[in-house]
């Protein structure tokens, strides 16, 4: 069972077009991914709660996220919409970006991060375990999410499949839940009707 707090924080990572860029990092997961992202914006939108857009502006001149490069922009299923607070950031954790985003929830009152976006193992497991280090209630929408395969250290694939699981298993065991999309949609809107009846 999953509790939304109602001022529950979405926290949507780097969903921006650089990562379509599939020869420059691979083969990825989840396609549904984006929808899923958009699920869970549209719920926050109509019922309300904050919404934090993070986007990476690479420091990398080969890197499609630079700023400036057309893959900088955020996705169809992010761009134009509503949010609270828009950081930037050149590292993974988007607590380590401008403005401050925990001086930000603390000034909200707010005390639960849900976090979406892209990449599962990077940025946004990075940013759940700094969200829960610092002591806010994590909520990680695994299906909002999706990872690119990587080369391990003695030449092997590890499938962004496999990188998921890791990432669930670590957050699960000591960080946070693990949540699904559909769920925390119903929760939204649940809750939202319970308190305007």
């Amino acid at each position: 069972m999953i509790h939304l707090d109602r001022k529950a924080a979405l926290v949507v990572v780097d969903v921006q077009m650089g990562f379509n860029d599939l020869a420059y990092w691979g083969k990825r997961n989840n396609p549904a991914c984006e929808a899923n992202i958009g699920a869970l914006l549209d719920a926050w939108e109509a019922t309300k709660r904050p919404i934090v857009l993070v986007r990476h502006d690479s420091v990398s001149p080969e890197s499609p996220l630079r700023p400036g490069h057309p893959g900088n922009r955020f996705k169809p299923e992010v761009e134009g919409r509503r949010h609270d607070l828009l950081v930037s950031k050149v590292v993974h954790s988007s607590f380590h970006g401008t403005p401050d985003l925990h001086a930000w929830l603390k000034g909200e009152r707010i005390t639960q991060v849900v976090v979406a976006g892209i990449t599962t193992n990077m940025c946004c497991e990075t940013t759940s375990r700094v969200a829960s280090d610092l002591g806010y209630d994590l909520l990680f929408a695994v299906d909002a999410t999706h990872a690119f395969d990587l080369k391990a250290p003695d030449g092997t694939v590890v499938t962004a499949d496999e990188l998921t699981r890791a990432t669930m298993a670590t957050l699960h065991a000591d960080f946070g839940r693990i949540a699904k999309t559909a769920d925390l949609v119903a929760e939204a809107y649940a809750y939202a009707g319970a308190t305007s009846a």
